[in-house]
């Protein structure tokens, strides 16, 4: 009898940077102040939510004037709550591993080992140049960023840690207290490069937002990749959720954000990320094929249409699920608002319709004469 899958984990973009998730002018009730999200944190942990991710941006643009370290903020979020586990993005190349290897570490002991990280290989070349750090070519970034991975598991899981990379070099590096249990590595990109990586080093894979034919292409080549090498990963789907008491009501949000969309941070982002979807010579880079529409939401979240009444939003990710998505990483307009709506009104829905799934996968087919 088949195993059916867990129940969908649920986290969500933590808006620690100013603007909110959406690149418009639109009304967000949305603040990336300290206070509103420690608020934010404990009510998505008691609607359900079981991660947060806090995003990493080291310079003003594109409508994100302004941002909060993501280590730093990750660690008072889980001073903050008791049960949410915090993934803090971070950026190889302007971190050395070992050292974050530490900083992770303290946190793990801190949050009674809520501490995750979410490796980010790179595609805003500004913020190297202006921080004087060279801009590798994107195949280069993701070995670099796979050595990065490699280097952060020596150092919580062995003593005298020895590495020798092109990139991270370890000698005899002595991390002690260890994680009170090894913290979880997440990962994003699309690329061939991005898919191959996560097969052989993380232990999550996140991908933008992608409707049912693009996430089944992209978590088949990643197992592949994982079997290979003797492992499994895990698969979180970006997704901007407008869960609404009528579709009419999501449906006129969604035009309301897109028409009321700000062209000149929007031109900004698509001209920055342009090259890291054209640098890959398979076209398989992140926002590739993404439209102005799309890249109104950074991570190609309305693709994921998450966009309807409670019923229909919760029948789609149910429909993920079966797919092989383990975790929706979820972005919403007014946070506090709809993070609540969610967690009463969506996901009782997913949970009973996850149950009926589960149950008709067990049931015995009759058998036939």
């Amino acid at each position: 009898m088949p195993v059916p899958p867990d129940p969908l984990k649920f986290a969500y973009w933590v808006p620690n940077v100013s603007g909110g998730l959406v690149v418009s002018d639109i009304e967000q009730r949305t603040d990336w102040s300290y206070d509103y999200n420690r608020e934010l944190a404990v009510l998505a942990e008691e609607n359900g939510f079981e991660y947060a991710l806090s995003q990493v941006r080291y310079m003003a643009s594109y409508g994100a004037a302004f941002q909060h370290e993501s280590t730093s903020f990750s660690l008072a979020l889980l001073l903050a709550t008791r049960r949410l586990k915090v993934i803090a993005a971070v950026h190889p190349g302007l971190w050395h591993p070992g050292v974050l290897a530490k900083l992770i570490t303290t946190a793990d002991h801190l949050s009674g080992g809520r501490a995750a990280v979410n490796v980010v290989s790179g595609w805003f070349k500004g913020e190297f140049t202006a921080l004087g750090e060279p801009w590798l070519e994107h195949d280069e970034r993701y070995r670099r960023s796979e050595e990065f991975i490699r280097v952060l598991r020596k150092s919580w899981t062995e003593d005298d840690a020895e590495f020798a990379g092109d990139f991270y070099r370890l000698r005899g590096y002595d991390l002690k207290p260890k994680p009170t249990s090894t913290p979880e590595v997440f990962q994003g990109g699309n690329s061939t490069a991005a898919r191959a990586m996560a097969g052989r080093v993380s232990d999550w894979y996140f991908s933008n937002g992608k409707d049912f034919d693009g996430v089944t292409e992209q978590i088949a080549e990643v197992n592949t990749s994982a079997r290979a090498h003797g492992r499994t990963v895990r698969f979180g789907l970006n997704g901007f959720v407008i869960a609404r008491d009528t579709e009419a009501e999501a449906r006129e949000t969604l035009r309301e954000i897109v028409a009321k969309a700000n062209p000149e941070a929007v031109g900004g982002f698509r001209d920055a990320v342009r090259q890291a979807g054209s640098s890959t010579g398979d076209g398989k880079g992140m926002w590739a094929d993404s439209s102005f529409d799309d890249l109104v939401q950074y991570n190609d979240g309305f693709r994921t249409k998450l966009i309807g009444t409670p019923e229909q939003i919760a029948e789609r990710l149910v429909r993920y699920r079966a797919l092989g998505v383990n975790l929706a990483l979820l972005g919403f307009l007014h946070y506090h608002e709809e993070i609540e709506y969610f967690g009463k009104n969506v996901l009782p829905i997913v949970r009973a319709l996850e149950a009926d799934a589960d149950r008709s996968a067990a049931s015995p087919e009759p058998l036939r004469a």
